[in-house]
C-alpha cells in the first residue's frame, strides 16, 4: 500500500504474483476497507505516518510490515505514479529477502519526538550564534570560540557603554540575545524530560556502558522497539551505519569509511559518547576501552572512536536482547599503550 497525505492506493497479489485487484481510497475509508478484508500480508513503506498506520492495520489482523524507500526502488516498473509504488511495495513485501524497519509504540514515538525537537533547537541554537558572530564582526567585535566563551563575551560587549552601538543597534542585540536565551531554556526542558525517562530499567542497565549517557540510552530506546529484529549486534550496528562500506569484486575484498546508513541521530550519539569515554580511558582497567586507547595509538583518534561505537552498539544490542548487564572485563593479555 502507497500511503499519502489524502489519497491511498493498495495492490493486491496472488501467491503467483499476480496483480488481483487494485484500489484507491482516501484516508478516512483506508481503516473501513481493511476492516472487511481478510487478514493479509501487507507492506507499507517507511515514510512519515507509515508507523500509525502499520499499528492500526495490525490491529485489524493484518501482517503489517514497514520497508525501507531504498528497498522499493529497484521494483518500480515503468513510470513514477502511485499504483506503480503500490505494485514495488507489494513485489518487495512478497520477497523472503526484503529486510523490514521496526514498528514503532506510541512511547517510542513520544521519546524520539522530544529527541528530534531538541536536536532541531540545538542547530537553531548554532544558527543564531552564527548570526549574531557574523552581526558583531561587522561592528568590529570578535568572540572567543565555545558557547560558554562566546556568551560571556556577548554579555560583556552589550554591557559595555563604550562598545560603540547605536541605539537600534543595541536593541537588536539584546533581542537576539533574548531569542537565543529562548532557546537554551526550552533545550533545558526536553533534557530534562528525556533524563526523567532516563530513570527506567532499561535505560539504567544501558547507561553502565561506557560512553552511553541518558541522551543516547533514550535514542535506543525510541529505536529498538525489538531487539530480536537483528540477529545479531553486529547486524544492529550495521543497521546504524557503524560497519565498512564493502566494494569488492573478483575475489578481491575492498572496504572503505563506515556506510552512514541507518538512524544518523542515533549513529551520532554513539559516537560522540564514544570519543568522550576514549578521552577518559587513561588507566581504566576495561578491555573494550583499552582495547580502544591501543587502537588510537596505532591508527588515529577518529577511527578508534568510531570503532568504539560500534563495539558500544554491539554491547547495548546483547544488554537488550539478554537482559543482561554490563560486566567490564580486563584481560591480563593486552598490552597498554607506551
Amino acid at each position: 500500500m502507497d500511503i499519502a497525505k489524502e489519497v491511498f492506493v493498495a495492490v493486491g497479489l496472488d501467491r503467483n504474483g499476480k496483480a488481483v485487484f487494485k484500489h484507491k481510497m482516501k484516508r478516512g475509508e483506508v481503516l473501513a476497507t481493511f476492516r472487511k478484508l481478510q487478514p493479509m500480508a501487507i507492506g507499507i513503506e517507511a515514510c512519515a505516518g507509515s508507523h500509525y498506520w502499520a499499528r492500526e492495520l495490525a490491529a485489524l489482523g493484518h501482517d503489517v510490515k514497514l520497508i525501507a524507500a531504498q528497498h522499493t526502488r529497484a521494483f518500480v516498473t515503468g513510470n513514477k505514479n502511485d499504483t506503480n509504488d503500490a505494485a514495488a511495495i507489494a513485489e518487495a513485501r512478497s520477497r523472503s529477502s526484503t529486510k523490514y524497519v521496526p514498528i514503532n509504540t506510541p512511547a517510542q514515538q513520544d521519546l524520539q519526538m522530544l529527541h528530534r525537537a531538541r536536536s532541531a533547537l540545538m542547530s537553531e541554537r548554532i544558527a543564531m550564534i552564527n548570526r549574531i558572530r557574523a552581526f558583531a564582526g561587522e561592528y568590529g567585535r570578535v568572540f572567543a570560540a565555545g558557547v560558554a566563551k562566546f556568551k560571556v563575551g556577548l554579555l560583556a560587549w552589550l554591557a559595555d557603554p563604550d562598545n560603540g552601538l547605536s541605539g537600534l543597534a543595541l536593541a537588536t542585540f539584546r533581542e537576539l540575545k533574548e531569542q537565543l536565551d529562548d532557546k537554551e531554556q526550552r533545550i533545558l526542558t526536553y533534557e530534562r524530560k528525556l533524563n526523567q525517562a532516563a530513570k527506567s530499567e532499561v535505560a539504567q542497565k544501558l547507561m553502565e556502558v561506557p560512553g552511553v549517557g541518558p541522551l543516547t540510552a533514550t535514542a535506543v530506546m525510541a529505536s529498538v522497539a525489538d531487539p530480536h529484529h537483528f540477529r545479531s549486534g553486529r547486524d544492529f550496528a550495521a543497521n546504524l551505519g557503524l560497519v565498512p562500506r564493502e566494494h569488492s569484486s573478483g575475489g578481491k575484498q575492498r572496504l572503505y569509511g563506515i556506510t552512514g546508513k541507518g538512524d544518523s541521530h542515533l549513529r551520532t550519539l554513539l559516537i560522540h559518547g564514544a570519543r568522550s569515554a576514549l578521552r577518559c580511558a587513561g588507566n581504566k582497567t576495561d578491555s573494550q576501552l583499552r582495547w580502544a586507547s591501543n587502537l588510537a595509538h596505532r591508527r588515529n583518534f577518529n577511527v578508534a572512536a568510531v570503532g568504539l561505537a560500534n563495539k558500544m552498539a554491539r554491547v547495548i544490542w546483547a544488554i537488550l536482547a539478554h537482559g543482561r548487564s554490563y560486566v567490564p572485563v580486563w584481560s591480563n593479555s593486552m598490552t597498554r599503550p607506551a
